[in-house]
This record gives C-alpha cells, sequence and structure tokens, in this order.
C-alpha cells in the first residue's frame, strides 16, 4: 500500500466515524435542538463530506472550469448537492464517503496489477563497471558502454547490457526477466542478457550490444507501450462511457423538471434525478473492465510471458489454430552431426573437409555443426579462402575453394547440377549431399532434437481449446513428417521457403476468415504463429497474433511479434491462452453483472421505489464487487 493510498484510507475512515456518531444521534432524536434545525444539521454533516469528499469536489470544479464536467466526479458533486438541497443530509454524505470507498479500492486494485509489471523497472542496471586497457575498472552509466567493452560484473550486480562472457563462471538469476526460478549456469563462452543478476562468482562480459538495444530495453519498452494499445472490450467501454454519461445527465435533468411541472413536488423529483444520477455513474464498468485486462498482462509477466497490449491479449483468448517454426521453435537448434556416408573411395574426413571448405565462416547452425564436426575428428583446421561462393535458396551452396567447385546442400541441388548421388535414408535426420568438381562425395546426416517440453506444450494447446496445430519448415517432408508425428501435431507442412510461409499462413487465415463468416467479432477463430529466426518475421506481422521466442529469438523476430515467451518454454503458450479466457469471462460478467443491476435500481429510481441507499448500492456496491472480481486475476500465479 503507497503512502497515498494509506493517507486517503485515513481520511475515510475518520468521515466514517464522524458520519456514523452523526447518523447516530440523529436517529436516536439524542440532540433533536441540533439536527432538527437545518441549518446545524447541514453544518455538522459538511464535516465528514468533506474531510473524505474535498479532492473529488476539486476535480468537478476543474472539469467545470476547463468545459469537460462530464466525469464520474462531476455526477457525485451534483448527486450530492442535490440530496443536501432536498434535506438528505445524511445520504449525501453516505454516497461521498461510499464513493470514495470505491475509489480507494480501486486504487488499490490497480497499485496490486501493477506489481508483476513495475517489477520489471527494478531490472534496470544502475551503472556498468569497465575494464580499461590499463586494467583500471571505470564506473559508467549503461548507455556509455559501446560494443566490444569488457564489463567486470561482481556477486549480486546486475548485467548492464547483453554480451559473452570471457572470464569467470557463476549462476546468473534470471527471474524478473523469464520468471524462471531456478539460476542457470554460466562459464566463459556462453551469452548472458541485460537485466539478470549474477550470483557468487567474477565474470568479464565482452558487450554486444549497445544498452539502447539490449533486451532489458526492448523489455521495458514494450511494458511502457502496453497499456496503450486496449482492447476491443476497451474501446467499447471508452466509447461507452463517453456517450453514455451527457445521456443519464439530460435524463436526470428532464426527471427533474418535467415531473416538477406537472405534479408541483420539485423536491420529490430533485431527490429523484439525483438517486438516478449516482445510480448511473459508469465506474464500475469505466474501472472494472481495463483492470481485468491489466491484471491479466500482470499475471502473464508473472509466467515469463510479455504481453504488448490488451488488444492482443483479448485475441489469445480466441486462438484456434496455431502455426509454428521448427528449427529453434520446436526443436532446440543446436544441429550436430549424427553420422557421414561417404561414397566409394571417400573417407568420412574427406567428406567433412570438404563441406567446411564450402561454408567458411558462415554463422549458419548447420555450417556451424559440420565445422565442430570436422575439429572433432581432425583438430582445428585452416581453411583456404573462398574465391566465389552463392546461396541457392532452397537448394543449398555453391562455392568455389582453390579453385574447385563445391557444392552441399539438397537433393534437389545434385540433380539440378546433374550429380549422380546415393540418397540417404534417415527420416529425422537433415541430409546435406556434398559434390566436389561435380564428383559426388557423400553424405551428411545433421539431427536436430525436439525440445523435451514440446510434446506436453502441443497437448496442453489441445487442452486449452486449441483446435489445430501446424508446422511450417523449410526442412524436407521426411524431416518435418517424423517431428510433426513426434509432436502429435494436426498439418505440417515441410520444404518451404520464407514466402512460401507466408502463403500458407495467408491460406489458414483465409479458410479461418471463409468460417467466421456470420459470427460477431467477439467470438471470430483467430490465428497465432510462433518463431524465432529473421525470416520468421514476415509471417509474425501477418499472424493475428505473432509469438516469438524472447531468449534464443532474433531481434527482428521480436520487434514483428505482439506476444513474446522470455525463457523460450513453449508450455508458456496454453498457459498465456488460460489467462486470456479468464480475463475476458471476469471482463465480460463485470459488464453484464454492472448493466443489470444498473438499470434494475434506475427504473426502480426513476419510479420512487428506490432511494439513494439503493443508489449508493448501486454505485459504490457494485464497483467494488466487480473491482473485487477482477483482482481474481492477481491470484494467478507461476505454473510453470
Amino acid at each position: 500500500m503507497s503512502k497515498k493510498q494509506k493517507r486517503e484510507l485515513k481520511k475515510i475512515i475518520a468521515a466514517l466515524i464522524v458520519f456514523f456518531i452523526l447518523l447516530i444521534l440523529d436517529k436516536t432524536a439524542v440532540l433533536p435542538q441540533i439536527f432538527e434545525n437545518k441549518r446545524l444539521s447541514l453544518i455538522l454533516y459538511l464535516v465528514p463530506y468533506f474531510i473524505c469528499g474535498l479532492s473529488v469536489v476539486r476535480k468537478a470544479l476543474l472539469g467545470i472550469k476547463n468545459r469537460q464536467p462530464l466525469d464520474e466526479s462531476f455526477l457525485m458533486f451534483v448527486a450530492t448537492i442535490g440530496a443536501f438541497v432536498t434535506g438528505e443530509n445524511s445520504e449525501a454524505v453516505a454516497v461521498m464517503a461510499f464513493y470514495q470507498v470505491g475509489e480507494w479500492f480501486q486504487s488499490y486494485a490497480v497499485g496490486k496489477s501493477r506489481q508483476s509489471i513495475t517489477d520489471l523497472m527494478d531490472i534496470v542496471p544502475e551503472y556498468a563497471n569497465v575494464e580499461r586497457e590499463d586494467g583500471s575498472v571505470e564506473t559508467i552509466d549503461p548507455d556509455e558502454v559501446e560494443i566490444g567493452d569488457v564489463l567486470v560484473i561482481k556477486p549480486g550486480e546486475k548485467i548492464p547490457v547483453d554480451g559473452e562472457i570471457t572470464f569467470g563462471e557463476s549462476l546468473i538469476n534470471t527471474a524478473a526477466l523469464t520468471g524462471e526460478s531456478v539460476p542457470r549456469s554460466a562459464r566463459v563462452g556462453d551469452s548472458v542478457i541485460s537485466g539478470c543478476i549474477n550470483g557468487e562468482g567474477m565474470l568479464k562480459v565482452r558487450a554486444e550490444k549497445e544498452f539502447e538495444d539490449s533486451t532489458v530495453s526492448k523489455i521495458l519498452e514494450l511494458v511502457e507501450t502496453a497499456s496503450e494499445k486496449k482492447s476491443r472490450t476497451e474501446n467499447f467501454i471508452t466509447r461507452f462511457a463517453r456517450v453514455y454519461t451527457p445521456i443519464v445527465v439530460l435524463a436526470a435533468v428532464i426527471l427533474a423538471v418535467l415531473p416538477s411541472l406537472i405534479t408541483g413536488e420539485w423536491m420529490t423529483w430533485v431527490y429523484r434525478a439525483c438517486t438516478f444520477l449516482v445510480i448511473s455513474c459508469p465506474c464500475a464498468l469505466v474501472i472494472s473492465v481495463p483492470l481485468s485486462f491489466f491484471g491479466g498482462i500482470g499475471a502473464a509477466s508473472a509466467n515469463g510471458v510479455l504481453v504488448k497490449g490488451s488488444n492482443y491479449l483479448e485475441l489469445m483468448a480466441r486462438i484456434d489454430t496455431v502455426v509454428s517454426d521448427k528449427t529453434g521453435t520446436l526443436t532446440e537448434g543446436n544441429f550436430e552431426v549424427s553420422a557421414v556416408i561417404p561414397a566409394e573411395g571417400v573417407t568420412e574426413n574427406e567428406v567433412l573437409l570438404a563441406a567446411a571448405k564450402a561454408e567458411g565462416l558462415s554463422t549458419h547452425p548447420i555450417a556451424k555443426s559440420i565445422r565442430t564436426a570436422l575439429e572433432k575428428r581432425v583438430g582445428e583446421q585452416a581453411l583456404p579462402a573462398l574465391t566465389d561462393t552463392e546461396n541457392l535458396t532452397g537448394l543449398g551452396l555453391r562455392s568455389v575453394a582453390e579453385g574447385k567447385e563445391i557444392l552441399v546442400g539438397s537433393g534437389r541441388l545434385m540433380e539440378a547440377k546433374g550429380i549422380a548421388y546415393e540418397e540417404a535414408d534417415d527420416q529425422a535426420a537433415t541430409i546435406s549431399y556434398v559434390a566436389e568438381s561435380g564428383r559426388y562425395l557423400g553424405a551428411i546426416l545433421i539431427r536436430d532434437e525436439v525440445k523435451p517440453e514440446a510434446r506436453e506444450a502441443v497437448e496442453l494447446m489441445k487442452k486449452a481449446g486449441v483446435r489445430r496445430t501446424v508446422m511450417l519448415t523449410g526442412d524436407r517432408s521426411a524431416v518435418g513428417e517424423s517431428v510433426g508425428r513426434e509432436l502429435g501435431l494436426d498439418q505440417i507442412y515441410a520444404e518451404l521457403l520464407p514466402q512460401d510461409k507466408v502463403e500458407q499462413v495467408e491460406r489458414l487465415l483465409s479458410e479461418l476468415e471463409h468460417e467466421n463468416e456470420g459470427k460477431a467479432e467477439g467470438s471470430a477463430k483467430r490465428l497465432a504463429f510462433i518463431g524465432d529466426g529473421i525470416n520468421d518475421a514476415p509471417v509474425l506481422s501477418r499472424a493475428d497474433v505473432g509469438i516469438a521466442m524472447g531468449s534464443m529469438g532474433s531481434d527482428a523476430a521480436i520487434e514483428a511479434a505482439d506476444v513474446v515467451i522470455m525463457d523460450d518454454d513453449l508450455r508458456r503458450i496454453p498457459t498465456t491462452i488460460r489467462i486470456a479466457r479468464k480475463t475476458v469471462k471476469i471482463a465480460t460478467q463485470n459488464i453484464v453483472f454492472a448493466l443489470a443491476v444498473k438499470i434494475l435500481i434506475l427504473i426502480l429510481g426513476a419510479l420512487g421505489f428506490a432511494g439513494m441507499w439503493a443508489a449508493v448500492f448501486a454505485d459504490v456496491g457494485v464497483a467494488v464487487l466487480c473491482i473485487l472480481n477482477s483482482m481474481r486475476m492477481m491470484a494467478e500465479k507461476r505454473t510453470i
């Protein structure tokens, strides 16, 4: 509870104590000479009124001054003044006091729901220790860190920017970013991200990004802009309140004037009009619906998922089809050579050496796996410089080294170049065929292990209501089918180029659009795409909801995505779908309940069957109940 909230709570309690003392004295007629005097009674009741309601009166008067009067403060101010005018002093104070109780609950609930998100602000490093060439260490602002700087990170300090460990070994606490409670082991050669906390050992880290491009800056940018992207339900409530408030004020004026002109009972109808104003106050909707979505985003954040706006959380609740990339998303993305099948008269090492020459200094995972396999067999090799190299899209690589043309790629590449080859048979491996100067050398089988949690994640998605799971991959059909069967996916599309993936997603979106014909916008089925690579960015942008892997994902993928999984655990997706559906359910409950109660008591109030106390329940009581219902989202704890 903040200092301001404590201060406001004290005012409310003081006002309620004074109010109930006055109410008891008034109703028991202990001091009739005071309470029967209308002027003295008014002065006494104004004391608790201003103790708790001065801020509301100030806001209402400022709204009138700025020509923007039609808000909740104005409605409360006019309604309570009307109650005082009609002699209902105790009811005027009750309306103001209990309205402030509702406002305090709102403030407290918003503060609680913000907590899991604002905790992220603590991940910002305050300084960076940079080791200079002479061995001295200078403490500077993280913004001043340059790529290539060596940072000295002591135990308990935050990592200022993304980088690679060059010295030391430690445990890294990533809880604030990924929600992962168990620290990760980190040693020389490992990459670390900014915002994490170093454990027990001292580390030296070479900066690979500037602070503004580091993970911590990206996360804070996402958090700061999330509240700007409102859900369809929130936008409806905002538009509803903008139109609704002037209408009820006009209706209250008509209710006060027209019947009074006919009956002459001005005080009766002014009182009913004031009751009507209190009942019609839209704060239950204006407060509780955004609070539901804010709580949902907070719950997702506590589970290691950043949702870039409540509009995307609402879309997550209607996910029908989940489409995923394979490499690095459903699989580990750590390629290893599992076998080498040389042609007759060729050794395995010759096949690997030729492929390594062609791959040169490529950073592609398959290229790295081939060079690693060669080093394990014959040690590190000095590879000749490439005089010519060409990437043949969808086929493989053509390179010229030491005057010899080397081809590394799929069977289609061998066929395109007219080279006879022996087809390898391994359903689960990626196969690279190698040829040199028109002569077939052999095949290299490379495996990429399926993530251990991937199958469970797919099963949980099905339980969460996802009807169809689809995998898109540029790999061979046999590999795609093998992975798809292992994970229990519904559809697999293999041997796709980047543009083919976009076309497949477009086709799936068209199918959903056809199924959604005749359905209301709020019940339309949606498609999500999960990816991690640069080539996934166009598909992430095209999908209804783009989901990126935050830890291993490329900057382009994270930038294009609407939802970011900070620790790459696919089980976060069904968790987020469940949170999203609960959020929408709670928001809908609040809307239906608030409108039903208000409409009922509005009718009773206009007919004279409901007084100011019923109006207090219709306004404050309903608001508090809706807020308490929204606060259930804050009980959503980490599930993985």
